[in-house]
């Protein structure tokens, strides 16, 4: 019997390729203010593994989530979407 594992996937930004073979995705959502109400735009960061370099800041890509890699990369490139 072999166990398929759900693994979580994201779309978002590349916002820099700087690093060898690191990427940083960040993800924009908005989220309503429990009191307020007002809707604020909110970010995140995620360190992905891009083996080969392909990516280039701007590029809209899919990542997925992997064994720990490094101290702060957990995820990995599965696409590219959008250049």
């Amino acid at each position: 019997m072999s166990a398929i594992k759900n693994k979580k996937n994201l779309i978002g930004t590349v916002s820099s390729n700087k690093m060898e073979k690191t990427i940083v995705v960040s993800l924009e959502r908005t989220v309503k203010h429990p009191v307020y109400g007002k809707y604020i735009k909110q970010k995140s960061k995620f360190y992905a593994h891009d083996p080969e370099n392909k990516c280039n800041i701007g590029d809209r890509v899919r990542i997925e989530q992997s064994r720990p890699l490094s101290r702060k990369k957990r995820w990995r490139l599965v696409e590219i979407l959008d250049h």
